[in-house]
């Protein structure tokens, strides 16, 4: 390799942008001796238990093994026989509640979360996106977070457009990724391309794979795998567990290791596989997909745990002592001068996860903006449902309480308070849901993602703000302009602006009141359940059910969380507090209510309040969302155990 220019402060070869990333990347051999994986007992509550402490449960036991450049290997075994563990354990993934002895290498260069999550792309089982993005979008997106700050904005692009072409997604590349149910996208098998795509934007030498095949038909997996087998073959190490893959599927891996009860099984060649089995006393039958044999043999089955178990350790000892276990010497750094420079440069690498040329935070920021107003606009709930549905929401109120002048008289005063604690509501209901549909969706997305480094938690909540903006005062425009001229309530510019802008404060803070609901919540259905059982409390002080005067001591906490009381009290004011007549027919009438002054006095408000409830309705904003932020913090917190 004298001829690869090395790049003299990093050790790796020197990248030449100008040339988009090149498809072929320094193979690396991931290699692990002798690990073992404890789960830690689960703390107790009560100290004065009488039981003795559990012990750590031993999960894998003195693991090893060898994962080389241009072979593809599969990880299988029976439910439960620690693939997922060993797959944890290698990728530094989930170890919260795990206790590991033993080394991970790569070239020789001992591995930590750090140097790992720098060298290696995980694909987990699950799929997560925006549905409502096209293929190009997302990875356009991925791009711009995960290459190198100082690559050109065309030379990412141009990088995806490579990776579209190598995994065969360039015919999907403008279509929806799709949500279940709602936008109609790309199959199973490019949901799962798009996925290996999504983390070879940056090239990675390394790439580990869970359940590859799950949930796919057999041409969708064998499609899926053989993208695998040609990323191999551009000198990835690719390392994946699969369950029960066909004889097709099968046929398609170089080396497997095969895992039962915690242990290996065996590791090597496929070809190996089946003599070794034969050796062993299990001969795969004549044409019988060996994954199922293998997997079978090495299966628990209920009612015979013992027979079982007996032949596991029995072929597990037969491989420890065979020379396919000998031949797994740990690996040492071969004498290269570029592998030695590449150890070096891992050796050197900080404890930071992200490359120090990554993106600064306001590109971060401004490509986070970027998916967020592309998915907001393209979301029906948020955007053609919701205006359309206030539109025809605000005619009806503007129709039912049609009113075309300020000539008030007694009714109109329940008529105008109707309207004003109505209008609140309506502000509430067309912000708040739409939220609890939406926001929960994407957490699991947010958290994969910061997961792997690819933004941070407060860049992701302020595009999320910013972006919001716009939406909540078109809608709360729409509604309040409509209701405000057709219903009665005075005709004067500065009173119309001020009410606009208690509208925007109102909707601002049941949005920010779902968004802690939803960053709470760990699905939809949840928060659509606790969004309208929490609200209502501040719903029935809010003024108009319950006089202001009323409240009991004991949920005058209630009363002033609620942005209802402080909203009320604002238009109520806003609204009569200029108004020096209202007609009263004596005659027919016990109670008078001479002016706009006595309407508010009646309902125990304080016109005097008016910027305090302004600053009070304000500072719920902000609690509402820092609450909700703390929660994403904490949620990431817990989701890196």
């Amino acid at each position: 390799m004298s001829n690869v220019n090395l790049d003299p402060e990093l050790g790796f070869p020197q990248k030449d942008y100008e040339e988009n990333y090149s498809s072929q990347v320094y193979p690396v051999t991931l290699s692990w001796r002798d690990c073992n994986v404890f789960a830690l007992p689960k703390r107790k509550l009560c100290c004065l238990c009488n039981k003795e402490e559990e012990l750590p449960k031993r999960i894998l036991t003195n693991v090893s093994g060898i994962i080389k450049p241009g072979r593809l290997t599969a990880v299988m075994g029976a439910s439960g026989a620690g693939k997922s563990t060993l797959m944890n354990m290698l990728t530094f993934k989930n170890r919260g509640s795990l206790l590991i002895q033993g080394e991970i290498r790569v070239n020789g260069v001992l591995m930590d979360k750090d140097k790992m999550s720098n060298l290696a792309a995980y694909v987990q089982q699950d799929d997560l996106f925006i549905g409502t993005m096209t293929v190009r979008e997302h990875l356009v997106f991925r791009a711009m977070l995960k290459m190198d700050g100082h690559v050109s904005k065309a030379d990412k692009l141009q990088r995806v457009e490579n990776v579209m072409q190598e995994l065969g997604l360039t015919k999907c590349a403008d279509t929806f990724i799709g949500t279940p149910g709602k936008v109609k996208g790309i199959s199973g098998g490019e949901m799962k391309r798009l996925s290996f795509a999504s983390e070879l934007i940056t090239n990675p030498p390394l790439l580990f794979t869970d359940e590859v095949t799950s949930g796919l038909d057999s041409f969708m997996a064998l499609s899926v795998v053989q993208s695998l087998k040609t990323m191999v073959h551009m000198g990835h190490t690719i390392m994946c567990t699969v369950h029960q893959p066909s004889s097709e599927v099968f046929e398609l891996f170089d080396e497997i290791i095969l895992m039962a009860e915690g242990k290996v099984a065996f590791s090597g060649p496929v070809t190996h596989a089946l003599e070794f089995f034969k050796s062993v006393g299990h001969p795969c039958p004549m044409n019988y997909n060996p994954a199922n044999h293998f997997i079978l043999t090495l299966a628990i089955i209920p009612g015979f745990e013992s027979e079982c178990k007996g032949r596991v350790e029995k072929m597990c000892e037969h491989y420890d002592n065979s020379q396919a276990s000998k031949k797994l010497e740990y690996f040492e750094t071969n004498q290269d001068p570029y592998e030695r420079r590449m150890s070096q440069k891992l050796l050197e690498e900080s404890i930071h996860s992200i490359s120090s040329n990554g993106p600064s935070y306001f590109q971060q920021l401004r490509s986070v903006l970027w998916r967020s107003w592309i998915t907001n606009i393209r979301e029906p709930m948020l955007v053609k449902i919701k205006f359309a549905q206030t539109l025809i929401f605000a005619l009806f109120m503007g129709l039912v309480y049609l009113k075309t002048n300020n000539d008030y008289i007694q009714e109109d005063i329940m008529n105008i308070n109707g309207v004003i604690f109505l209008l609140i509501i309506s502000f509430t209901y067309n912000n708040l849901f739409p939220i609890l549909n939406v926001f929960p969706k994407e957490i699991p997305v947010f958290l994969r993602e910061h997961g792997t480094g690819l933004y941070r938690v407060d860049v992701y909540y302020i595009s999320k703000m910013l972006i919001e903006v716009p939406f909540l005062i078109a809608d709360t425009a729409i509604l309040i302009a409509i209701v405000y001229w057709m219903s009665g309530l005075t005709h004067d510019s500065y009173t119309f602006i001020n009410a606009a802008i208690i509208s925007v404060l109102a909707s601002a803070a049941a949005s920010s009141f779902g968004y802690a609901i939803s960053a709470a919540s760990p699905s939809v259905t949840i928060a659509l359940t606790l969004g309208p059982l929490l609200m209502t409390p501040f719903l029935l002080f809010g003024g108009y059910f319950l006089n202001n005067g009323s409240v009991p001591d004991y949920f005058i906490w209630i009363k002033y969380t609620s942005w209802f009381l402080y909203s009320n009290e604002l238009m109520i004011v806003n609204q009569w507090r200029d108004i020096n007549h209202i007609s009263c027919d004596e005659a027919n009438s016990t109670v008078c209510i001479h002016n706009g002054k006595d309407v508010i006095q009646s309902l125990n408000y304080d016109e005097n309040n008016f910027v305090l409830d302004l600053t009070m309705l304000s500072s719920l904003i902000v609690l509402y969302r820092f609450l909700a932020f703390i929660i994403l913090l904490v949620k990431t917190k817990l989701s890196k155990c």
